[in-house]
C-alpha cells in the first residue's frame, strides 16, 4: 500500500499534468504499472481519508498557547509503529514550526492506517509531506520539510 502511495505522490504531485480523479482510469493505471487491486483499494482509501481530514476540526481539542511545555502521549499502538527516533522527528518538525499541534495529528492519524509491518522515519518523512501538501495554508511548511527531506545534510536532524 505505502509503495502504491509513494508511486501517486511521485508520479502525479510535481507533475505538469493534471491529477486524475476517475478512481476507474487510476485503477487501471496503478494496476498496469503492477499493483494488485486490494492494495490499490486500500491506498485510495487511505487518501480519501487524508481529505477527510481537512474537514475535521481537532482545535478545540489541542492545548492553547505556547506548546513548549505540552508533551504528546502516545498510546502503545502509536508507540508500536513510530520508534523512538520516529517520535523525536515529530516533536523536532514542531520546534521548527513545520508541523502544529493540528498536521502532527494528521501524520500520527495517517500512519498509523497504513498497512505496513515495516514503518521507519524515511517512510514518515513522506507522510510529512503528503498530509503537508494536502493542508491548504501549509505551502511554506511544505517547502520547508521537502528541504529537511530531499536536502538533509549529514547525521541526525534533531
Amino acid at each position: 500500500m505505502f509503495d502504491i502511495l509513494m508511486y501517486l505522490f511521485e508520479n502525479f504531485i510535481h507533475s505538469e499534468t493534471e491529477i486524475r480523479v476517475d478512481q476507474d482510469e487510476l485503477t487501471d493505471e496503478l494496476v498496469r504499472a503492477g499493483f494488485h487491486h486490494d492494495e490499490i483499494y486500500k491506498a485510495l482509501a487511505w487518501l480519501e481519508k487524508l481529505a477527510a481530514l481537512q474537514e475535521t476540526d481537532i482545535n478545540p481539542y489541542l492545548v492553547k498557547g505556547v506548546n513548549a511545555s505540552v508533551m504528546r502521549v502516545y498510546t502503545h499502538e502509536e508507540e508500536m509503529r513510530l520508534d523512538v527516533e520516529c517520535r523525536g522527528f515529530l516533536m523536532f518538525l514542531e520546534q521548527i514550526n513545520v508541523l502544529d499541534g493540528s498536521t502532527r495529528e494528521m501524520v500520527i492519524d495517517r500512519v498509523m492506517e497504513i498497512d505496513s509491518t515495516e514503518f521507519c522515519l524515511e517512510d514518515l518523512k513522506w507522510v510529512v509531506l503528503m498530509v503537508l501538501f494536502n493542508v491548504p495554508g501549509k505551502e511554506n511548511a511544505y517547502a520547508q520539510m521537502e528541504d529537511l527531506l530531499f536536502d538533509e545534510p549529514e547525521g541526525p536532524l534533531h
